[in-house]
């Protein structure tokens, strides 16, 4: 990595949790990723969910169609997880080219009625996981009523992580978008088998950020942001160095009309910025000399992918990000719409 104050230049990085949608949607929101990394873990919460190896096929060759051409991007394919996911799903998942499966408790976020009831319903899928070096990625919150939403983070940990660890040893889990000081610890002082992904709205803001000024909902997102100590925890594992951390923005566009609505769809769309989002971050802790290592490296090691080859540039460069873009035939509008950057990634 090269870096002064005015360029930071470092390995074509990937994303490690992306939605996309589909079709139209899918079509105008592609771009934004594909020039900016050279991979991207695919979200399966499509209604219907992405459950088989077929539909994963297929969902991965619509996507590449809405890659422009000249650009050199691969979408990496989930598959949703549910009680019902046979194991022997598992070898042809394996052999289509599926990296991991997603775990989502039954509830928990957009499209995640499907979901998992109770996690033991899916050990032996779990064991066929192990065997075949597919990772579990969890969408880490319990579900249960009772318990506060900014608790269920730390709660999950408890319920869910603490037997998952102890009865699937080597079972590679990533706990993604980890919005807690508990999840942050957790995850540091696990075995090589545990990771998590960051997202650069929990890097830069705490729930404040959703009442500033009054309510704003395109800084809603689950798990929900935290307190201002949950986010500072959040940047220092970010930056600490561990390669247990890497980036994984969870863009999740909705049309705005869904966004600015009475009941707000949850999700922060940050794929048009996402580098720049985290540099601003980084560079926020004084930290831009560890950026490469948690936006390339961590993330490909962990999955035992190869690092890309190539790299990409920012500049030190004050650019005003569009208050709305095109999402099919709606408007999607970006976190930070309208407001000025100080990063600006090189075409």
């Amino acid at each position: 990595m090269s870096s002064s104050t005015t360029t930071l230049t470092i390995t074509r990085p990937d994303d490690w949790h992306l939605h996309v949608r589909d079709e139209a949607a899918m079509r105008s929101v592609v771009p934004y990723t594909a020039r900016q990394f050279g991979r991207a873990i695919i979200m399966p919460n499509l209604r219907p969910p992405v459950t088989t190896a077929e539909q994963a096929a297929h969902y991965r060759a619509r996507i590449r169609a809405a890659v422009p051409e000249g650009m050199d991007f691969e979408p990496l394919m989930t598959l949703y997880l549910t009680d019902l996911t046979p194991a022997d799903e598992i070898k042809r998942a394996k052999d289509a080219g599926v990296v991991a499966l997603k775990l989502y408790p039954a509830g928990a976020t957009t499209n995640s009625d499907a979901g998992v009831t109770d996690i033991r319903k899916t050990y032996r899928t779990l064991e066929a996981m192990q065997k075949e070096g597919i990772l579990l990625l969890v969408h880490g919150e319990v579900t249960d009523p009772a318990i506060d939403v900014f608790d269920r983070e730390a709660v999950f940990i408890d319920r869910v992580m603490a037997p998952l660890r102890r009865d699937m040893p080597e079972l590679k889990v990533v706990f993604e978008h980890i919005t807690t000081k508990e999840a942050a610890q957790y995850v540091a002082a696990a075995d090589r088998y545990t990771a998590a992904t960051l997202t650069p709205q929990h890097l830069l803001y705490n729930r404040n950020a959703i009442f500033t000024g009054g309510l704003r909902p395109h800084y809603y997102c689950l798990p929900v942001l935290k307190r201002e100590e949950h986010r500072q925890a959040l940047i220092q594992a970010a930056t600490s160095g561990s390669p247990k951390f890497f980036l994984g923005t969870d863009s999740a566009p909705h049309a705005s009309v869904m966004k600015e609505n009475s009941v707000c769809g949850a999700g922060c769309f940050t794929a048009l910025s996402a580098l720049e989002l985290y540099a601003e971050a980084f560079e926020a802790m004084g930290a831009l000399d560890s950026f490469e290592a948690f936006a390339s490296f961590n993330g490909a090691d962990f999955y035992g992918l190869p690092r890309n080859s190539g790299t990409i540039t920012l500049s030190k460069q004050e650019w005003t990000l569009p208050e709305a873009v095109a999402f099919g035939d709606a408007q999607l509008k970006p976190l930070r719409g309208g407001e000025t950057l100080a990063w600006r990634l090189e075409a």
